[in-house]
């Protein structure tokens, strides 16, 4: 069964929501202040993607506006298991599990995609897609200077 538009947009709401009270309940149960205040940001981020799909929902934003640049995948995602969710918690841990999450959620969008007839649905999975790949680049580029910090000697 195919979704329509308004349908897309609430359940892309829904995820960003979802993923807000994923870092939010997080954030309340690490105990390091750094991985307390990355998990704060992180929600924040995931607050400011539901008001712009809100807008584009209310057709605030035109069709496009949701569009990327092109995004090199560097699939380190690929390459993480989901860390278990614990109090102590790491930034480390903390930034595989977005990771992860992000890339579930590019997936999906892509999928979806790819199931549907060009036009504006199709175009607007492909900008959530996107999107979401972009935040797996940018948790995934936090993975990797917390994973593999660089020394003084390079």
């Amino acid at each position: 069964m195919e979704m329509t538009l308004p349908q897309i947009l609430k359940s892309a709401i829904q995820k960003e929501i979802a993923s807000r009270e994923l870092y939010v309940g997080l954030e309340q149960r690490v105990k390091n202040p750094a991985s307390r205040e990355t998990l704060h940001y992180m929600a924040d981020q995931e607050k400011t993607h539901q008001q712009v799909l809100e807008l584009y929902s209310t057709n605030i934003l035109n069709e496009g506006a949701l569009h990327t640049d092109l995004i090199v995948d560097y699939k380190i995602a690929e390459h993480l298991d989901q860390p278990e969710i614990t109090p102590e918690m790491g930034l480390k841990e903390i930034f595989a599990l977005a990771a992860v999450k992000e890339k579930a959620s590019h997936e999906l969008y892509l999928g979806l995609a790819k199931i549907y007839p060009d036009g504006k649905i199709k175009r607007l999975l492909e900008d959530l897609a996107g999107q979401e790949l972009e935040h797996k680049l940018r948790v995934e580029t936090l993975y990797t200077e917390v994973a593999f910090p660089q020394t003084d000697g390079g």
